[in-house]
């Protein structure tokens, strides 16, 4: 059994408590795993305020992060094989894809260590003669980054990488489902040579881990992945510090197909956005608006699609599948369509666990027309795809938007001027047109309402890890003038 230990201002300890680790392809305890608690988190985030303002990290330029973060890149991209084999065998992601996905991942230091020098202040044109004024960017502090486990290592690049360019330091707190990869992560911020306490890398339960950390007194901003309930602890745990927050949280994106679209394109596309990561995402077009006179057409195809899928074991390249991560995942799916049957839903396939071991659940297609069924409404975070028809334009855009979520989203249709229109009128923070599920470290994403607000990725995710600080110089030689008077 792999035993795996938490970083804590450049130290490697087991933690105050120890918990196993599921395979989610057996069932079986695979990994130990450090369960931090108070007393660690308490200990991770004073190393880390004595980094930020003290020592060698807080003296060093701005070009020198950015050379950090550059080899830390080239340590992921070398390294992505063992990462990627650790996220599959503790999440149950497919190899196929944590392989891809990780290698990716350096990319995304790569670019946030070429903004670490380009974070810059302004100057002001002031309306009084005898002063110049100027604004500076400065770290915003300590930052509780909290991640989930699926994908985690893009989740956290997406805040670890801005928050190192923009100076601050950081404690992670890796999900305690599936938290090996990052774990394993900490020995590459260490090879690295980043100054102890810079980075600091935990896992732990809510009520001992989560709770202490978005507290802490010492977190000046948090930045969280995950489901809206947790999102509200955590809002309310900011109260204690009045730290910051930026919420990247869950999603019903719709997925919207209109009959002029290139139907094949838009089938794989929806077998891209809901199938693949076993439906494990929060951008997931787990909703499927389809244009009534092509939507028996359109699920004939998904639906040959969806049963042409490989489940299988995750560590197999050939597998298109695995499992979910847990074993509450999979009954809380179970659950939401067992629901949604009994309010007149229809199976067109899968809807039935497989016998054996692990926590499978097979691609699955729901048709809802007319029904209000919960599996159109909940997000389920599996492969389950919920189907509704639409008459016109107005009608699409009307139950694209009846959600509290507004995350993703994706359209499909050849009319450059209907597509123009849908962009206008979707409430959600990414319109994908004609794909589906395409990211980059130069763009952001991020959700509105119950999808939370901030953004990760892009130049704007590195301005939300720094505060504005307003310059005033008088050049003056005379007197100050009279001290009862603002100026």
């Amino acid at each position: 059994m792999q035993r795996f230990q938490q970083y804590i201002d450049g130290v490697f300890d087991d933690g105050s408590a120890r918990f196993d680790s599921l395979d989610p392809a057996t069932g079986h305890v695979w990994a130990s795993m450090p369960e931090a608690r108070e007393g660690d988190v308490d200990r991770a985030v004073k190393a880390a305020e004595q980094a930020l303002w003290s020592g060698e990290w807080p003296a060093m330029t701005a070009s020198a992060r950015g050379k950090l973060l550059l080899k830390l890149a080239d340590l992921v991209q070398a390294n992505a094989a063992r990462l990627a084999e650790l996220e599959t065998l503790d999440t149950g992601k497919i190899i196929r894809e944590t392989s891809a996905q990780i290698a990716y991942v350096a990319d995304y230091y790569r670019y946030y260590a070429g903004l670490a020098d380009k974070i810059e202040g302004s100057t002001l044109p002031i309306d009084k003669a005898d002063m110049e004024v100027w604004t500076r960017r400065e770290p915003v502090g300590v930052v509780a980054a909290i991640v989930p486990w699926n994908s985690q290592l893009f989740l956290s690049a997406v805040k670890i990488g801005p928050a190192l360019a923009a100076g601050c330091t950081l404690v992670v707190k890796a999900s305690e489902d599936g938290p090996a990869p990052m774990l394993e992560f900490a020995r590459l911020v260490h090879e690295a040579g980043f100054p102890k306490g810079v980075v600091n890398i935990i896992t732990g339960f809510g009520p001992s881990c989560g709770s202490a950390l978005t507290r802490h007194p010492g977190v000046a901003h948090i930045a969280f992945t995950g489901g809206p309930a947790t999102a509200a602890h955590v809002v309310r745990n900011s109260a204690e510090n009045l730290a910051s927050t930026s919420l990247e949280l869950g999603g019903k994106s719709p997925f919207i197909v209109f009959a002029d679209a290139d139907l094949e394109s838009a089938a794989n596309a929806q077998v891209a956005g809901i199938f693949a990561a076993t439906g494990q995402s929060c951008v997931a077009g787990s909703r499927l608006l389809v244009e009534a006179s092509i939507k028996d057409k359109f699920i004939a195809l998904l639906k040959a699609k969806a049963e042409a899928i490989r489940i299988g074991a995750p560590l197999d390249m050939a597998t298109e599948v695995g499992p979910l991560c847990t074993a509450r995942q999979r009954a809380h799916i179970e659950s939401v369509v067992a629901a949604s049957l009994d309010a007149g839903a229809r199976i067109v396939t899968g809807g039935k666990a497989r016998a054996g071991d692990g926590f499978y659940y097979p691609p699955t297609i729901i048709d809802c027309d007319g029904v209000k069924a919960p599996s159109f409404e909940a997000e389920l975070f599996g492969p389950v795809l919920s189907v509704v028809s639409f008459a016109s334009e107005d009608e699409a855009v009307a139950m694209a938007n009846d959600t509290p979520y507004g995350l993703a989203s994706g359209v499909f249709t050849r009319n450059l001027a209907r597509a123009h229109r849908m962009i206008r009128r979707i409430r959600a923070g990414i319109v994908w047109v004609n794909t589906y599920r395409a990211v980059s470290p130069i763009a952001p994403f991020g959700g509105f309402g119950a999808s939370g607000h901030g953004r990760e990725g892009g130049l704007v995710a590195a301005l939300d890890f720094t505060r504005t600080k307003t310059v005033w110089l008088r050049t003056s030689d005379d007197p100050f003038p009279d001290p009862f008077v603002m100026r």
